[in-house]
């Protein structure tokens, strides 16, 4: 199982990337809240895997002119995607569920279809250190002659931490198995795929290398240009990462997801240790160079030993931008991992 693996940090210096409206235990009976979670070391603010995912799919779409699979809604609480991977790019990467009635193949009648696909590309939510929201307080007072309206909504300095992954032997590949998640093609759709000569084994078929190398690239180069978030008139968040670290991975667990702290950052964004550590342990395991990238000022004094890291004998270690190592790690992946059968 070939998987890309990576985490990030994000500066939000002042913000309220992702809200849950109204608080209803507030003080001030319109103040918008921030979405968090509780922990043992107290409040973190986060930005849910839907709210991620949204933004990443909006600059596929837009940058990088992709094929988005249009959204039916059917009946009253159910919206469904085509469930065509072949056709839809985000279909393909970021998985389905679809039920709808259509023609099957041999039959006169329309049948009960519900197809599934289990997202190549997984995220987490990005969640924050333990802090306590601010709430800011403004008015309505524009060209009227009434008393002013308040209003209020919470908003947050802090370091977003996520983790991400893509199942690269799933992209592009589709099955025919029936057990959830595996059942992606409706029969129809499967009879299609065989007349085109997508068909690679039982039950099995791929699209072409070249489009599978692609969705994959684009999807990494697309972390260079996140951008959404809530309450951007007011914040203007840049929500691209300041600190990154990739690698392709011989396996499905991402080794990466507890190098940076999780309480505090006061030793420092990345436990050096911890990072070596991981990479002595799952050396033979990478299938190319780590990636470090590291906006130049956004690091604590602690972090500035990675500049000096020596990673374990046998791995190879590249310190740049997070812009450039992203670039560099795709290029390497397109060229040495992502291969025809």
């Amino acid at each position: 199982m070939k998987t890309v693996i990576g985490t990030y940090l994000i500066d939000a210096p002042f913000s309220a990337l992702n809200n849950k409206g109204i608080d209803s235990r507030g003080g001030n009976e319109n103040e918008v809240s921030t979405k968090s979670i509780y922990s043992p070391e107290g409040v973190r603010p986060y930005v849910s895997g839907q709210a991620l995912r949204y933004w990443w799919r909006n600059v596929l779409e837009e940058k990088y002119g992709w094929n988005c699979s249009p959204v039916e809604v059917v009946g009253k609480n159910q919206a469904v995607t085509k469930g065509n991977p072949l056709e839809y790019d985000d279909d393909d990467m970021f998985g389905y569920m679809s039920a709808r009635k259509e023609e099957v193949p041999g039959k006169k009648k329309l049948e009960n279809v519900t197809v599934t696909r289990v997202s190549p590309l997984k995220c987490s939510p990005l969640i924050g250190y333990p802090i306590r929201p601010t709430s800011d307080f403004g008015v309505l007072s524009r060209k009227t002659e009434s008393d002013p309206i308040l209003f209020a909504h919470q908003f947050y300095s802090n370091i977003l931490k996520g983790i991400f992954s893509i199942d690269l032997d799933s992209v592009g590949k589709y099955t025919m198995i029936n057990k959830s998640g595996s059942k992606n093609l409706s029969p129809a759709l499967a009879e299609e795929y065989d007349s085109k000569g997508l068909k690679s084994g039982e039950n099995v078929y791929e699209a072409p290398l070249e489009i599978k190398k692609k969705r994959v690239t684009d999807t990494l180069k697309a972390i260079n240009y996140l951008n959404g978030g809530a309450m951007q008139a007011l914040h203007h968040t840049d929500v691209t990462p300041k600190l990154i670290i990739l690698a392709a991975l011989n396996g499905g667990n991402n080794i990466f997801m507890n190098i940076m702290p999780h309480k505090n950052y006061e030793n420092g964004l990345v436990n050096i240790d911890a990072l070596y550590e991981v990479l002595d342990d799952y050396k033979d395991d990478l299938l190319t160079m780590v990636y470090i990238g590291i906006l130049s000022g956004f690091e604590t004094d602690k972090d500035k030993e990675i500049f000096h890291f020596k990673p374990p004998e046998g791995v190879q270690v590249e310190i740049t931008t997070p812009v450039k190592a992203v670039e560099m790690f795709t290029s390497e992946l397109e060229d040495n991992v992502i291969k025809g059968e």
